[in-house]
């Protein structure tokens, strides 16, 4: 048995679920997971179906879909495999190390098939692990050029996403233009609080009792693209910096993985500047 999972947005209106369900058992696919969410305020209805069957003319499945779906539905049917990711790299380790070992033991979801580094720290450690790293210095040049490097390189493996793992640098409008919708960034805060540089810095000066990370993804607005996922820790008056690093790096880790595993899953869908998430 062959499986798809089949991600449907379109229009809201009755009979959805009806429409979808018949057209479905109409080619012998057997549905074995099903959620919906209505977005009452835009009126829009988001499905994700899981099934399994002898898909003999996919195209044929989403062209029947289509005539029974609203005008301007989104259809799109995936075989289960699994999706390709670039990671950009700076110089901490703990979000790359995670995703690597996670790589090395297949449980990730994804196969990396490449590390790009604006420094040379985490080379050896990444190509221990047999991964290529490529080293792609943003000094001395202009932006454009910078990024035209990494852009080429990362085109060589035709990649799913793109994953931020803390990459210290901000992405032009036009490269993100290019990857619309498929960079994923780990922000060490509980957004839209503290965005920018320094966030455990503003934290604390600010004197908060709780700290956060968010995954989400990289749109033209700093730090503001739809969030996927997001965890928080309680600190208090004995917490310095240093220690809000600390736990923040472990938060880091665990929002980046759950957001990464919730999209190889294609279990995300992106709606304005939000997302609809089903876990």
């Amino acid at each position: 048995m062959n499986e798809l999972t089949i991600l449907i947005q379109c229009p809201d209106q009755v009979g959805l679920v009806t429409n979808i369900t018949r057209v479905l058992a109409g080619q012998q696919l057997n549905i074995i997971a099903m959620r919906e969410f209505v977005d009452e305020q835009h009126k829009t209805f988001f499905t994700r179906i899981a099934c399994t069957g002898e898909l003999a003319e996919p195209a044929k499945l989403k062209e029947k879909l289509l005539e029974n779906l609203p005008n301007s539905a989104e259809v799109n049917l995936i075989s289960q495999q699994e999706k390709n990711i670039a990671v950009l790299v700076t110089k901490e380790y703990h979000c790359l190390a995670e995703i690597l070992i996670k790589n090395q033991f297949k449980t990730l979801g994804a196969n990396v098939k490449c590390v790009i580094g604006n420094y040379e720290a985490l080379k050896d450690f990444t190509e221990k692990l047999g991964i290529p790293y490529y080293y792609v210095s943003h000094e001395g040049k202009e932006k454009a050029q910078f990024e035209s490097e990494i852009k080429e390189i990362i085109d060589q493996f035709e990649v799913d996403y793109i994953v931020l793992a803390k990459f210290m640098r901000i992405l032009s409008a036009d490269f993100v233009k290019d990857y619309e919708g498929k960079i994923v960034n780990i922000h060490h805060s509980f957004l839209p609080a503290f965005i920018g540089a320094n966030p455990y810095k503003q934290a604390f000066e600010r004197g908060v009792k709780i700290i956060g990370a968010t995954a989400h993804f990289v749109t033209n607005n700093l730090d503001e693209g739809p969030i996927v996922t997001q965890h928080t820790t309680h600190v208090d008056h004995t917490f310095g910096v240093k220690e809000m690093v600390r736990s923040g790096k472990e938060i880091e880790k665990a929002v980046l993985l759950e957001a990464l595993n919730l999209i190889f899953e294609d279990r995300v869908f992106v709606s304005g500047n939000k997302t609809i998430v089903f876990k």
